[in-house]
């Protein structure tokens, strides 16, 4: 059975190697429009099927894995910093709160099976820190790539006061639920899930 996964993601392809199985990465055909009038989980969900879609119409005999994150700060939606200034603005906006990280996952199953659709909600509270700390942590140049200018997997921990919930979701891809589906589908998953969230052997992930 090909597998897929429809991104770009340096730290989508880091999750889901940790299952162990062989797998494809193509990047997804699909302009992600934004509304500020729909609601996060359901616009997380439209833009990983949005991805998946793309990359499954020219891949009809694969399983294929789409995801989205989005941050919510106050009932409005955070993505990409539009510049240096801009992630500045967004870290003071994080700063001392409580926001969500939506990240949705879609499976289109070219193989008869029923595909999967879901949506994991992560709590992250930051640290009350001061304009030298988020001055310092923009000098490490990896905020402009990240919904909500910090990267929780990287120097952006030191900005967090704890997250609860799924931390590989909060990073990018919700695995429990595709290692499920996969097995549900006769794939041979050669890592012990429940044990690699145990472990926590990724990254920041034991520091939570």
């Amino acid at each position: 059975m090909r597998l897929i996964l429809a991104s770009t993601s340096p730290r989508r392809r880091q999750i889901l190697e940790l299952l162990g199985l062989p797998f494809e990465m193509i990047a997804p055909d699909f302009e992600e429009l934004g509304s500020s009038d729909r609601p996060a989980r359901e616009e997380v969900l439209d833009f990983a099927l949005g991805k998946a879609a793309s990359v499954a119409k020219d891949n009809s005999k694969s399983i294929v894995i789409g995801s989205d994150t989005i941050i919510v700060l106050d009932e409005k939606k955070i993505g990409k910093p539009a510049g240096v200034a801009d992630a500045k603005q967004i870290l003071r906006r994080l700063s001392g709160k409580t926001h969500r990280i939506f990240t949705g996952l879609v499976i289109l199953d070219g193989l008869g099976g029923p595909g999967l659709r879901f949506v994991e909600e992560v709590f992250v509270e930051m640290r009350a820190y001061s304009e030298q700390e988020i001055d310092e942590y923009l000098a490490c140049n990896e905020s402009l790539d990240k919904a909500g200018a910090y990267s929780i997997q990287e120097g952006g921990r030191g900005l967090i006061e704890y997250i609860r919930g799924d931390y590989l979701a909060a990073v990018g891809l919700s695995l429990k639920p595709i290692a499920n589906y996969l097995k549900s589908r006769g794939f041979k998953v050669p890592s012990n899930v429940e044990q690699l969230y145990s472990d926590k052997a990724f990254l920041n992930w034991q520091s939570f």
